[in-house]
């Protein structure tokens, strides 16, 4: 009876680090791209096992965009983040649908592709990792039943929610032959996010985290045919009304940075409670550190993480 006592603390101790206390997770994404890179991952992801991470997150673009978009590759991906100790949620990026109609990539048919990486890597309702973490699909809503890449999940207070969102113009093209799909496929990604801040204010989240793959262009000037025009407003409107912190991470730049680059859509001053946050990209293999502390007015402090011994400099 002490024994399972003891036991009993031990988790509600755990339970209680995971709550209202402090935890970190990890970012990472648009690698692996080469040989080398592959094995500097899995000996980055191995090392999250010492890394006091909750669970890590991959942005998207697991492969060189001329790479084949073959099953063999999709599947030696999954191996290695089925092989991550904690557990990992993966974003679709530009590499792996929306670029494999390429003649080097392929030439295949990227819905199809998209409707391939659904199956391998969004099936169930856990996420990826030798431990995994419940999340809630999108595709339990009938409207949107084909977004399974779309997942939410609460942890430690704050809320976490993923968007189908990738590199190469969020696939709209000049020819406008993916029209349809670009607009089907956003008018999921605002609802998921309406949704996602709306639970971040009704549940008194501490605050919300959002990923995708596509950089935005936050600083880009305006141009004819922008894919992610919709998605800056939506989520500068969110930022402006959630009245606590809320965080952007994405990846497809292939560099690391940290900034505050929105303004209040009402006032024109800057955005203080919004953060977005670049990770790292190939050649370059190196996860990021987001520490949540509840404490914190900020509530997130980003850092670099190790480095791999295979990183570039």
């Amino acid at each position: 009876m002490r024994r399972a006592l003891a036991a009993l603390a031990l988790a509600a101790s755990a339970l209680s680090a995971h709550g209202a206390e402090r935890f970190s997770f990890a970012a990472f994404g648009d690698t692996p791209y080469f040989g080398f890179e592959e094995r500097a991952v899995e000996r980055l992801i191995a090392g999250f096992a010492g890394a006091n991470v909750a669970f890590a997150v991959h942005v998207g673009d697991f492969k060189l965009g001329v790479a084949p978009c073959s099953d063999e590759l999709f599947a030696d991906r999954r191996r290695l983040f089925d092989a991550s100790p904690v557990p990992l949620v993966f974003v679709p990026g530009d590499n792996e649908w929306t670029d494999c109609g390429g003649a080097l990539a392929g030439g295949h048919d990227p819905l199809e592709r998209l409707a391939r990486l659904r199956t391998l890597f969004h099936a169930g309702d856990a996420s990826l990792g030798r431990r995994t973490i419940r999340l809630a699909r999108q595709s339990a809503d009938p409207r949107f039943a084909a977004y399974r890449e779309n997942v939410r999940w609460e942890f430690g207070g704050v809320v976490f929610a993923t968007l189908n969102i990738p590199g190469s113009n969020n696939n709209l093209r000049r020819d406008g032959s993916t029209d349809a799909e670009h607009a089907a496929r956003m008018a999921a990604n605002l609802a998921w996010l309406a949704d996602a801040a709306r639970r971040a204010r009704a549940d008194e989240a501490a605050g919300l985290v959002v990923f995708a793959h596509g950089d935005p262009g936050f600083e880009r000037p305006p141009r004819p045919l922008d894919g992610y025009v919709r998605f800056r407003a939506a989520l500068q409107t969110h930022a402006a009304q959630l009245g606590k912190p809320l965080l952007f991470v994405h990846g497809d730049g292939h560099r690391y940075r940290v900034d505050q680059p929105l303004g209040d859509p009402a006032t024109g001053r800057r955005l203080a409670r919004f953060t977005r946050l670049e990770v790292f990209g190939a050649p370059q293999v190196q996860w990021v550190r987001v520490d949540v502390d509840p404490a914190n007015p900020r509530l997130f402090a980003i850092a670099p993480g190790d480095a791999s011994p295979f990183a570039v400099p």
